[in-house]
């Protein structure tokens, strides 16, 4: 494969990673339990936090212990829905991209 083909190939896989980066960052990633209700982008950003149990704001270990599993699972989903999408690109080399 001469250097030419090469570097066609390489513009073509970094497009083809922009993309699923854009559309990754532009999912809503949602958390919700009987107590809250989280929203985020897949560029980490909170876009919503609701308190659907005012008991909650009652108890505030509670409350902590809610928001901190929460945005824990959004973050997880977040990170998973990444790698699947983009560790195609990476084979496995992790925090790259």
């Amino acid at each position: 494969m001469n250097i030419q083909a090469m570097m066609a190939q390489a513009r073509k896989l970094q497009k083809e990673i922009e993309k699923t980066s854009n559309e990754i960052e532009t999912t809503s990633f949602k958390y919700e339990n009987e107590n809250i209700l989280l929203e985020c982008l897949g560029t980490y950003e909170i876009t919503k936090v609701q308190i659907k149990n005012e008991d909650v704001l009652e108890d505030k270990e509670m409350l902590e212990d809610v928001l901190m599993v929460a945005i824990n699972e959004l973050l997880k989903d977040v990170k998973s829905k990444k790698e699947e999408k983009l560790g195609k690109y990476t084979n496995g080399l992790g925090g790259i991209l």
